[in-house]
């Protein structure tokens, strides 16, 4: 059980067999961690908007009205775009209770039809924000608030971050079924 404090650096993502796979897997490693990299970056700035926030409207009485906007645009972006990061880590929560009853090759197709649905979700999630995407493009969508940032800047942050998520899991599918029995082994125990 992890309380967030791991004495140890977590293992990376694991390599598939296939070496288009692989390829694949290698690019999305490098965009995951630039992406990463970003959103750190996203978070503390919306920690900065935030307290700035607070600190003028407290102390110098003068009213803000874009901080909350740009702060819940920044927070979709790095949600979704860090999601693929999570995953290929496999760092989303899995309930591990079957995974320490199920033998090794049952565990393993557990493992890969959770990944398969999980997959079918991603990718159903990611059209529909395409299409959120497209029609807040067309149709000059805008929030409600007197700022009235442009509602595509949201969506495409959703609809590139499931993009993403829907690739690495498909990836990861694809390994898992491509994978060779000596290769199959060690991901056994890995959560859902």
């Amino acid at each position: 059980m992890s309380h967030g404090f791991e004495l140890e650096p977590t293992e990376g993502p694991a390599r598939p067999d296939s070496p288009a796979l692989a390829g694949i897997q290698d690019a999305l490693n490098r965009i995951n961690l630039a992406i990463v990299r970003v959103s750190m970056a996203a978070m503390l700035f919306t920690a900065l908007i935030l307290t700035y926030s607070v600190v003028v409207r407290y102390f110098f009485k003068v009213p803000t009205d874009w901080q909350d906007e740009a702060s819940v645009f920044l927070l979709i972006g790095v949600t979704f775009f860090s999601a693929a990061y999570v995953q290929s880590h496999r760092g989303h929560i899995g309930i591990e209770v079957l995974s320490s009853l199920l033998p090794a090759f049952i565990n393993r197709l557990r493992l890969i039809l959770v990944d398969i649905l999980s997959f079918a979700f991603c990718a159903f999630f990611c059209w529909k924000s395409w299409t959120l995407f497209h029609e807040a493009w067309v149709d000059g969508q805008t929030t409600s608030s007197t700022l009235a940032p442009p509602l595509w800047i949201p969506y495409s942050m959703m609809s590139l971050g499931m993009t993403l998520l829907s690739l690495q899991i498909l990836v990861q599918v694809l390994a898992a079924i491509t994978a060779t029995a000596a290769s199959a082994a060690p991901t056994a125990g890995k959560r859902a």
